[in-house]
């Protein structure tokens, strides 16, 4: 298939259906079923262009499987899957919001968790500030 291992593992995450047989120290086996279907993935996403969620989407409504004869995504899907497959330019310019780490609700009764959340969310937020330094010295 020529992809590397780690898409694999991706995608036996976001995937369900993709579940190779598990050999002794880890090794996993794919099987003739499974290397059609992922062959049929990586068509989805790279060369018809739908995103992670249109794939889903579409093994969700074929019963687990993948029909011959999907059509290629809409230009909606297709500019949504090139910024999946593109990724955030420069994460310190996202939101909290955009990264997941949006603050607590408000109005809980729980002031301790509030408290422990806003903590970790800028905890995560300085090792994010970090990664990106990091990564503007690897550039």
């Amino acid at each position: 298939l020529e992809l590397p291992q780690h898409v694999l593992r991706f995608w036996e995450t976001r995937f369900t259906q993709i579940r190779p047989l598990k050999r002794s120290g880890g090794r996993r086996y794919y099987r003739p079923d499974d290397i059609n279907l992922l062959r049929r993935v990586s068509d989805l996403l790279y060369i018809q262009g739908y995103t992670i969620k249109g794939v889903q989407r579409l093994l969700r409504e074929g019963g687990g499987a993948l029909a011959e004869n999907i059509p290629p995504a809409t230009a909606a899907e297709r500019a949504a899957a090139e910024s999946e497959h593109a990724g955030p330019a420069d994460l310190s310019q996202m939101t909290d919001e955009e990264l997941g780490m949006d603050t607590p609700e408000a109005g809980r009764d729980d002031a301790v968790a509030q408290e422990e959340a806003a903590r970790l969310f800028a905890f995560m937020r300085t090792v994010l500030d970090e990664l990106v330094a990091l990564r503007a010295m690897l550039a």
